[in-house]
């Protein structure tokens, strides 16, 4: 799961993607609900593919992604990868039977460019991506400003899922979430007091640091007073949680 080059032509990632790999390991519950997805596709391409999370190893899977930063990452025995953008797939149409685009598409320069590339070279689209009127506390309470940033533009869920001509399912976070992105931590607040899980999550990577740092000492003192648990401590004992995550299936 990466990002496609930006308007100054350098793959976001680049600058933000290191050490991704190991805050961003892909969580059962997920990869069950997007290999279930992809049903009996057995050419698989996974575009802003980042360091491979959720790749299937039981069919045939090459990698799109843009960043060398991520590619770097990529493990031993990682499927094939070419370096290139959604909205450029460097494929002849109908190659794949199955697309698959995680938590990427708020990345792209031209979102309804890249997913008629997507349908172009694939009969199938699984794409994970986000309901943006669902809003975690993380970033309701700390750091609205993750809310509209040029970098991360979301379109309504409804206007992507007619692009793709596509059902949606709600995608729960579990409350031990092994994927560390946004709001994976929304049952364990203390985990965003790490600067290294936060710097998993390219929203937050993004910010201006002086400013989540100044936000995270103030979740530390809503921590150590109790503010936090008298207002979402009631989180704590939830198996899972719609935070906005949605899975986009073509029909």
């Amino acid at each position: 799961m990466s990002a496609h080059r930006g308007s100054g032509g350098e793959a976001l990632y680049d600058t933000i993607g290191t050490g991704y790999a190991s805050t961003r390991r892909p969580d059962p519950s997920i990869a069950a609900r997007i290999h279930r997805a992809l049903g009996d596709a057995r050419r698989v391409v996974n575009v802003g593919a980042g360091a491979g999370s959720y790749e299937p190893t039981d069919r045939q899977v090459v990698a799109v992604e843009p960043s060398t930063v991520m590619l770097g990452q990529r493990p031993p025995g990682a499927a094939p990868v070419v370096q290139a953008v959604a909205e450029a797939l460097p494929f002849p149409d109908a190659t794949f039977d199955a697309a698959m685009a995680l938590l990427t598409m708020h990345h792209w320069t031209d979102q309804p460019g890249g997913i008629k590339e997507l349908r172009r070279v694939a009969s199938r689209t699984v794409m994970l991506t986000f309901d943006t009127d669902v809003v975690p506390w993380i970033v309701a309470d700390y750091l609205p400003e993750i809310v509209g940033q040029d970098k991360f533009r979301f379109p309504p869920i409804d206007a992507v899922a007619d692009w793709l001509d596509a059902d949606i399912q709600v995608v729960p976070v579990p409350h031990d979430c092994t994927d560390g992105f946004t709001a994976a931590y929304w049952a364990r607040p203390e985990v965003y007091l790490d600067p290294a899980a936060r710097n998993g999550t390219s929203a937050m990577r993004t910010l201006d640091q002086a400013l989540v740092e100044a936000r995270m000492e103030r979740l530390r003192a809503d921590l150590e007073s109790g503010a936090w648990d008298a207002k979402w401590g009631h989180l704590r004992d939830l198996p899972e949680l719609d935070l906005g995550y949605r899975l986009l299936v073509t029909r």
